[in-house]
């Protein structure tokens, strides 16, 4: 007597082959259609502003004329607005990140606090830049200053490191902590020496994803009343400043055609310092983090 009924399980598995198959391609047809369109976006771009980046081009500032305009103010105040921007965010993601994983009580309030947090990272960034307006421009009186986009734009991508962070720190096996704790270190030594070298490669991968959107965003800066224009470059963070998504904004909407080839070269040195930020963190990330 034959267990195995040999013909239809043929029938089963070329049915389930075929199905394999069809998925694979249209996975592989998902997957082509986003770098098709960000290859064309790209090309696009580099055709139309590759021969505007120019030394003028970083040395001028904006202009209304499109043969004397440069990013020289926006490109010095976006680097000082992701140099603040970067480390309050950190500090206060992974602070948070910890307290809740190592020290907060397994309670519900503990729980709903977790439910808000990853709900904030689907907030529209215009909330967040109404949120910066009430609490640093207008309370703490900070005005259009980088501090207060900077204090704006952590508080925007808090959730998404948060996250980030939670989900690293919880896969450090347990028996990692037990062990460290049995061998008489403290939970603070457990936390410096095992569990946040074994979480940093989840920890970095989602400062690259808050800091490549924070770098990007237009919205919270365009509400807090960050000027497209300015014709000084900060010296410390309570000076007004302006940015490069901001620059863009507002040559975008230029009526003469040429602005459009300068916008495209405004984007590729926004594109290039996202790449260089992100190259930095990926370096970090491989040759820091530790696996269990």
């Amino acid at each position: 007597m034959e267990l195995i009924d040999k013909k239809t399980i043929g029938k089963k598995l070329n049915g389930r082959l075929l199905l394999n198959k069809v998925l694979k391609y249209i996975f592989l047809l998902c997957t082509l259609v986003g770098l098709v369109v960000l290859a064309t976006l790209l090309i696009d771009t580099i055709i139309d502003g590759w021969s505007y980046l120019t030394t003028d081009f970083f040395t001028n500032f904006s202009s209304s004329r499109p043969e004397n305009a440069g990013i020289r103010g926006a490109l010095i105040g976006t680097l000082w607005l992701m140099a603040t921007t970067a480390p309050i965010a950190i500090i206060l993601s992974v602070g948070t990140a910890l307290y809740l994983e190592e020290y907060a009580p397994k309670n519900k309030l503990t729980d709903f606090i977790k439910i808000n947090i990853s709900n904030l990272a689907g907030v529209p960034s215009v909330v967040f830049g109404l949120l910066g307006l009430t609490l640093f421009v207008r309370m703490a009186g900070l005005g259009n200053s980088v501090l207060a986009a900077a204090l704006t734009m952590s508080l925007m991508i808090l959730p998404v490191i948060v996250v980030a962070s939670q989900e690293a720190i919880r896969s450090v096996p347990s028996s990692i902590r037990e062990a460290s704790i049995g061998m008489g270190a403290t939970k603070w030594q457990t936390i410096t020496r095992i569990i946040l070298p074994a979480s940093l490669s989840g920890i970095i991968t989602g400062i690259i994803l808050a800091l490549s959107r924070a770098i990007g965003e237009t919205a919270p800066l365009v509400v807090i009343g960050i000027p497209t224009i300015l014709l000084f470059t900060p010296t410390g963070v309570f000076d007004t400043f302006s940015a490069l998504p901001m620059q863009i904004f507002s040559w975008v909407k230029m009526p003469n055609p040429e602005f459009q080839s300068i916008t495209a070269a405004a984007i590729l040195v926004l594109l290039f310092i996202l790449f260089l930020m992100n190259s930095v963190a990926i370096y970090i990330r491989n040759k820091y983090s530790k696996r269990f």
